[in-house]
């Protein structure tokens, strides 16, 4: 039970819309999980194939029924700052295993596509997709069946997501998340954008940029503005699928290490072979999704996630909408102000009292639900803590969460939040519904009235910046940029744009069928528009001209144009045709085909 009436009445009316596909769902991962794993009745062929490339004394465990085996997916590769740690994971965890007298093997690798490399390139179209290709990925490596309990290794935008969806369809497996932490802090987030800025208004050349975007992004470990990655690890913590206060440790520290190990025999220890078997389908609850949401809303995050946290749930045989993010968000406070909802990166969150600080924070309002079951164990009042070194250096060691914020600028009480209610609405009128993230534009920029400018592509509107024609108040209307036009890339090329037109002074605003991620920044943005363009939704009736009518505070979206008219107008079909081939995009024309709405996750799951 939570203290907040509002909170149980959003968990049950979830319960109670779930119940006919959760109960099913927990009835295959109870079968599952009496049966164990086959490795206990494969054909000695199978079971030699299996541990074939192991060492004597992993053969030797691994031909025991009673000796629990560890599967590891990991999202390793050396390209991706935030992944490349992971590269020294296998052998920590090998090792940890053997210590307690277990084994573990890499299950599969799994693909991991930086955002940031691809932004506003045509790989971005593969983006969103690349989440359920990870699911099915590890779905594949965990297939072998030869695992009492799994380990993900894996940190970014649709990494995490991919991997829980792959979790809760083996639901009657442990899971642990296993971060890599964010790297230390850079040129601040501020004077990046600012460089961004001047370089969109040619007022700085490339050199002074890449400079900049090389200060900023330098070193091993997620980027640390509060994007989807970490919002990512943010969730994960606060569900109950990592280890407490394991979430923003920085990589290829002792306490990182310490933690690595702390989790592999955590993970080992609530297989079904002991006392404490805790398979993840149990701990991803509507509670653990209410909570998940929550905590979203209380820091402002990725604007990802009303798709991401949809699809997850619906993994766990859960119906989350979006109607329930909204209602949550009214009742949660912001507690936190990282960027681009403030000056911060996440190194300043942790500094302040992190995760700890945020769950105690929300745990005494009465906003979580505690009484949840972890992956530590019964009780989310035990991620309330700060994680430090043992004395030796080989152990982790937690302490209760400060009582006070680092920095209540950038980490404050929930009886002194930033404000009363979280950084996602939900937007809805004649153009569908849609997300905005509200935390990052300021209260005086929230409204906007003004004629649309309507665009096909993101690069269009460049030319159009790079033409003049665009000094004035407008709604840009980016459209055919959705799941199943392209695979709804992010179009993060469109902030400093309109950021540099909304500082001279304009009214401008962006309606989309895209995304923006949780970078959406200063500009207010109504994004995910559902239905979107290639399925004939209303914004594919826009015209230049129409006024647009965005409305944050209130949480409408209107195109001023009467029914009748609207309804009339038949709905543009442009060539689409170039986002087909290319860079491997013909390989996903079945995704295209499949992928459901925004509003439902856009998954083809």
């Amino acid at each position: 039970m939570t203290a907040d009436r509002r909170i149980e009445e959003i968990t049950d009316r979830i319960r109670e819309r779930s119940a006919p596909t959760r109960e099913p769902y927990l009835q295959r991962i109870r079968a599952k999980g009496a049966e164990g794993p086959k490795r206990t009745t494969l054909t000695c062929g199978n079971l030699a194939h299996g541990f074939a490339a192991c060492g004597p004394l992993d053969k030797e465990r691994l031909a025991d029924d009673h000796t629990p085996n560890l599967g590891i997916i990991t999202a390793y590769n050396d390209m991706l700052s935030a992944h490349q740690p992971y590269e020294r994971y296998p052998e920590l965890i090998r090792e940890a295993a053997r210590e307690i007298g277990a084994t573990a093997q890499v299950a599969s690798g799994v693909p991991a596509m930086c955002d940031g490399v691809t932004q506003g390139q045509t790989g971005m179209e593969m983006s969103l997709f690349s989440r359920d290709v990870i699911a099915m990925a590890a779905a594949v490596g965990l297939s072998h069946d030869m695992f009492d309990a799994a380990v993900y290794l894996g940190i970014c935008d649709k990494i995490v997501p991919g991997l829980a969806i792959a979790a809760l369809t083996f639901g009657h497996l442990p899971a642990i998340f296993v971060p890599a932490g964010p790297m230390t802090s850079g040129l601040p987030n501020d004077e990046k954008s600012r460089i961004r800025q001047l370089y969109a208004e040619g007022k700085v050349g490339r050199d002074k940029l890449l400079e900049a975007e090389s200060q900023s992004y330098h070193g091993p470990g997620t980027c640390t503005f509060y994007g989807t990655a970490n919002s990512n690890q943010m969730l994960m913590e606060i569900m109950g699928l990592h280890t407490p206060g394991s979430s923003f440790v920085n990589p290829n520290t002792p306490l990182r290490d310490a933690m690595t190990r702390e989790a592999t025999r955590r993970a080992l220890a609530i297989t079904a072979l002991g006392n404490e078997y805790t398979p993840a389908g149990l701990v991803v609850d509507e509670r653990a999704v209410v909570n998940g949401v929550v905590g979203l809303h209380a820091t402002g995050g990725s604007t990802n996630h009303t798709m991401h946290l949809v699809a997850i749930a619906a993994a766990a045989g859960i119906k989350l909408t979006w109607q329930d993010i909204s209602d949550l968000s009214d009742v949660t406070p912001l507690l936190a102000r990282v960027y681009p909802n403030g000056l911060a990166d996440v190194n300043h969150f942790a500094a302040a009292g992190g995760m700890g600080f945020l769950i105690r924070e929300l745990l005494d309002r009465g906003l979580l639900h505690e009484d949840v079951r972890t992956a530590w164990g019964r009780g989310l009042r035990a991620y309330a803590i700060e994680a430090k070194l043992s004395a030796d250096g080989d152990q982790v060691v937690r302490h209760d969460a400060p009582k006070e914020s680092g920095d209540p600028k950038v980490l404050t009480t929930a009886d002194r939040p930033f404000s009363n209610n979280g950084g996602l609405r939900m937007l809805n009128g004649n153009l569908g519904k849609a997300v905005i993230k509200v935390s990052a534009v300021k209260p005086e920029r929230r409204v906007v009235e003004a004629p649309a400018k309507v665009f096909h592509d993101q690069n269009e509107l460049k030319v159009a910046f790079d033409a003049g024609e665009l000094d004035r108040d407008f709604v840009a209307v980016v459209r055919f940029q959705g799941p199943k036009s392209n695979g709804m890339p992010e179009l993060h090329k469109l902030t400093p744009l309109l950021g540099v037109l909304q500082d001279r002074g304009h009214k401008v605003a962006l309606v989309t069928d895209g995304r923006m991620s949780g970078a959406s920044g200063k500009v207010p943005a109504a994004i995910h528009v559902t239905p979107e363009a290639k399925t004939g939704g209303p914004i594919a009736r826009v015209k230049d001209g129409d006024m647009i009518r965005l409305d944050g505070e209130t949480g409408t979206l209107e195109v001023l144009v009467d029914a009748a008219t609207l309804s009339a107008r038949a709905p543009e079909t442009p060539d689409l045709s170039a986002n087909e081939f290319g860079l491997g995009r013909e390989l996903f024309a079945a995704f295209r085909l499949a992928v459901g709405d925004a509003e439902h996750g856009a998954s083809v799951f």
